[in-house]
């Protein structure tokens, strides 16, 4: 726990907290599942805060131990990536996705049934009233936003191998979430009624894929909080060597001849554009994704600052 990273730490402090209070309420009378749990927004039960808190509920210990030995696997990688805060963001924005497409598919149901012209239902041999019926479509579960961090890793590292029992041998981790997708949307629409929100899952990783798509293409739009301590380590060795480079006039070639000052700009922005497109890299693709000869250019660069 001590090597963890923070915020993947306490998600799982906070989902395994939520797990042991719905048991601990309900010996009490109290159901947390139906206050917190995701109903279908035309239930009278509907209250907007559950977006955010269906995603800490679990119905089971399988349940939640799966949830969160996918999120501690994958997470604290995405993480040590990322930085804690845009690692949340993350996390929340794929839970909230699943969320809003769990309700897009009960709404799609709630329409083809014609639910609304009648007062009550018949289900599994019970009548309800409709709005009785429709409080029983309650969400619960952190899987759409560990999906979304499933494909975050599918997509920062394609080509890593990883060891999925039973598949006898290593499959890259873009294969293992095209299965997954794949696997996902098959159940969806076997419509079997296994009580798994399939339809979320693939909602969180829709969610996840269009905000790692929006940074891609507007990188500064997610360093305000997206910034880990290697990354300010290497931002502040970039301003120091800017103003290193600003306090120089005039240098020495070593041939011996001095330099003019068109000479010495251009080489000073060749020595910017080298140094820019090194830090780009990494925080794109972080520091291993650096070639030998990149570290050492930014090593020697960080000893003359």
């Amino acid at each position: 726990m001590n090597n963890m990273p923070t915020m993947t730490k306490n998600l799982l402090v906070v989902n395994f907290l939520a797990y042991m209070a719905t048991w601990v309420f309900e010996l009490r009378g109290i159901d947390l599942t139906s206050l917190f749990g995701l109903h279908f927004f035309l239930a009278s039960d509907f209250h907007f805060y559950q977006f955010f808190t269906y995603m800490f509920l679990h119905g089971s210990f399988m349940h939640i131990f799966f949830n969160m030995f996918a999120l501690w696997m994958f997470g604290s990688v995405i993480e040590r990536v990322w930085g804690p805060n845009k690692f949340l963001v993350y996390y929340i924005c794929c839970g909230l996705g699943a969320g809003l497409t769990q309700e897009l598919v009960q709404y799609a149901d709630y329409s083809i049934q014609g639910l609304a012209a009648y007062e009550y239902v018949n289900a599994g041999g019970v009548q309800y009233t409709t709005d009785s019926y429709i409080n029983l479509w309650t969400t619960i579960g952190a899987s759409g936003a560990v999906y979304g961090i499933l494909l975050a890793f599918g997509m920062i590292f394609p080509n890593e191998r990883l060891f999925i029992i039973p598949i006898p041998f290593p499959i890259k981790a873009k294969w293992l979430i095209v299965g997954y997708i794949a696997i996902e949307l098959f159940s969806a629409l076997q419509s079997s009624g296994d009580g798994v929100a399939h339809m979320a899952h693939l909602g969180g990783m829709l969610f996840g894929f269009l905000l790692i798509r929006y940074w891609q293409k507007h990188p500064g739009s997610s360093q305000s909080f997206g910034r880990s301590k290697g990354m300010e380590f290497f931002e502040n060795m970039k301003r120091r060597f800017d103003e290193r480079q600003q306090k120089s006039n005039m240098h020495a070639e070593p041939t011996g001849r001095r330099e003019t000052d068109a000479e010495y700009n251009a080489r000073k922005r060749q020595n910017q554009e080298e140094i820019d497109a090194i830090l780009d890299k990494i925080r794109r693709s972080g520091y291993d994704s650096l070639t030998k000869e990149e570290k050492q250019k930014l090593f020697d660069q960080s000893r003359n600052t």
